[in-house]
């Protein structure tokens, strides 16, 4: 029997951690909105180390997200913002430029980094060129089917990660698309800047398909598309387990934390009976239903990529 998964979820501030590490998260991904891209709130780096106190004494890890696309004028900052990263004990960042790699290497820090590029981590060369890099994990992209990440696990030497659960980014822009096209229908934008983010409640409908709602929001990084339906691969968990992977990620972005909460103790739940017994697991439709009772009824639940042919 392998080594059990790590159950991966966002963060947007301590009391949230709170409550995920009670439900059976090991795991928390959080950050700054400068570094960091589709985080549910933004940590200082005061509150970094708050973070990782509190998930050491919970035996849990925080990671940091600096997944964000590096300017000149950001990269001026990232070995003081680095080096306190590694001093308030995180156990690890996620990475996409390969600016943070090398300031991380100049500086002969020793955190652990994740490479994460978004759909562009397809395969295992790849992943195994920035394992010998300095990378420690990859974050497979989403658009890869099950046979894909379970035939690319015995080929990675690095530690492999993979969403399980919860909304996807479609698209991106660092252009402010919302607060542009109110404007140009010539209205007066009275509320502060950030009156178009997480909590507004936007969405998109496209005409060929008005039942599916696409969340929209703005912040400090531009304009995000989101998924108009949940990944949820819960019935089909136990061959990612079989296969082996390192860390499952459930997405808690634009979710509640009583949501958010459902579903991480129904995932641990799934994990630990795996564990416990893998010749006689057996799913249960019932950790299903406790999702479904709470899942927002104009989003579908669905395996995503998972079993689609994707063409890029």
């Amino acid at each position: 029997m392998g080594k059990k998964p790590e159950l991966l979820v966002p963060a947007g501030s301590l009391a949230e951690l709170e409550s995920y590490f009670e439900a059976g998260a090991d795991a928390a991904l959080i950050g700054e909105e400068k570094y960091g891209m589709r985080l549910p709130g933004s940590f200082t780096i005061t509150e970094i180390a708050d973070a990782v106190k509190l998930a050491h004494e919970r035996k849990a890890k925080i990671y940091v997200s600096m997944t964000n696309l590096i300017s000149n004028e950001l990269l001026e900052e990232l070995p003081l913002y680095l080096q306190q990263l590694e001093q308030a004990g995180v156990d690890g960042v996620q990475f996409g430029d390969p600016a943070v790699l090398q300031a991380v290497r100049s500086q002969n820090l020793t955190l652990k980094l994740h490479w994460n590029a978004e759909m562009t981590s397809t395969n295992y060369a790849t992943a195994n060129f920035w394992g010998s890099r300095g990378a420690s994990r990859v974050v497979l992209a989403r658009e890869l089917n099950m046979d894909e990440i379970t035939e690319m696990q015995p080929h990675l030497k690095l530690e492999s990660e993979v969403q399980i659960h919860g909304m996807t980014n479609i698209y991106h822009s660092k252009r402010r698309l919302v607060d542009s096209y109110i404007t140009h229908q010539g209205k007066v934008l009275q509320q502060p800047e950030r009156e178009f983010g997480k909590s507004r409640g936007l969405y998109l409908i496209e005409a060929e398909r008005p039942e599916e709602k696409f969340p929209i929001y703005e912040d400090g990084n531009g304009t995000h598309i989101m998924s108009s339906d949940d990944i949820c691969i819960l019935e089909d968990l136990h061959l990612l387990m079989a296969a082996g992977l390192d860390s499952f990620k459930i997405e808690t972005l634009l979710k509640d934390v009583s949501y958010n909460t459902v579903v991480i103790r129904v995932y641990r739940r799934a994990i630990d009976s795996y564990f416990n017994d893998p010749g006689e697991y057996e799913f249960d439709e019932s950790w299903q239903d406790e999702i479904r009772e709470v899942q927002d009824p104009d989003r579908e639940l669905s395996f995503g990529f998972f079993y689609k042919e994707q063409v890029y």
